[in-house]
């Protein structure tokens, strides 16, 4: 079973869902998950997580991205993108200066209300189930942060820009928001999602390429180790006669591990140098505990 992680670049046309199931058929195993929905019509950046690196998922959905997007101005959809339903439309006579103000408006924090077509839930039911049923349930504000916004292109009505964003935030409901406060609605034509973290378009995968490797021999060169995600944390390699501790997730005290430091977190090797997971310093017991274990025997 091959464990680490997988930088996909998604295809339009392909849901998440897609993506892994495909990648079970390929790779012939069962054990796959995604870090993070991208949108149908959406293209780009997907790690995706094999084996004892299911186990990361949640940590990468939490990590910043960036998107480069085109927001449409002049009218607003069910979907708030260019594949649903217009709800409105408005003749668009706003200046391109005013379009730059606006966008650069929503830097920082601010309180956006997702779509009823996301997947979501609502009371144990998902937003998009109830929109294609006709029902519209009130959803609660949340905060995201916009860290920055780039405008790349005006060509009114079309708006082309790059934002690097915080969890949770739908680029979506950005364009239809940012049409709202321009007074002549909108919704997002495109979007391709550039960096999930450390994982950028550059060294992305299509499907294809990942079945190329594989036909070749050579998926190891697509894989990225588990331990990769937590090279900023300094190493210790257990001694022989401690290994059992970490194989069984046991505390462990710095002097039975190389180099003796005593450092907040850390990545923690048995002493055949096989990861074991990332440990947290304990202080006033003088001992390292386990944070996330990744062994499996």
């Amino acid at each position: 079973m091959l464990n680490g992680i997988i930088n996909i670049y998604k295809e339009r046309g392909f849901t998440s869902h897609d993506v892994v199931a495909k990648l079970r058929g390929i790779l012939g195993q069962k054990k796959i998950g995604h870090t993070g929905t991208l949108d149908p019509e959406a293209e780009g950046v997907l790690p995706v997580c094999l084996g004892k690196g299911t186990r990361l998922c949640d940590m990468l959905a939490d990590r910043t991205k960036s998107y480069e997007a085109v927001l449409l101005l002049g009218q607003s959809t069910d979907t708030q993108d260019a594949t649903g339903q217009v709800c409105a439309r408005a003749e668009v006579s706003v200046t391109e200066e005013r379009v730059r103000e606006v966008l650069q408006g929503f830097v920082g924090e601010y309180e956006q209300i997702p779509p009823m077509y996301s997947a979501l839930k609502v009371n144990g039911q998902k937003l998009y189930k109830l929109a294609r049923a006709g029902i519209e349930v009130e959803r609660k504000a949340r905060k995201v942060t916009i860290y920055d916004l780039r405008i790349l292109d005006v060509s009114l009505p079309r708006v082309r820009f790059a934002v690097d964003c915080s969890k949770g935030t739908y680029i979506r409901t950005l364009c239809h928001d940012a049409g709202e406060r321009l007074g002549c609605h909108g919704c997002m034509e495109s979007l391709l999602r550039t960096r999930v973290g450390d994982f950028r378009l550059e060294g992305s995968l299509k499907l294809s390429e990942v079945e190329r490797l594989r036909d070749e021999g050579r998926l190891d060169e697509a894989v990225i180790p588990v331990d990769r995600m937590f090279a900023e944390l300094p190493g210790l390699k257990l001694l022989p006669e401690a290994a059992a501790l970490g194989h069984n997730g046991n505390p462990f005290r710095p002097a039975q591990a190389q180099p003796v430091l005593e450092a907040e977190r850390v990545r923690v090797y048995d002493d055949h140098g096989d990861f074991l997971g990332v440990y947290r310093y304990d202080a006033e017991g003088g001992l390292y505990r386990p944070v996330k274990m990744f062994y499996q025997a």
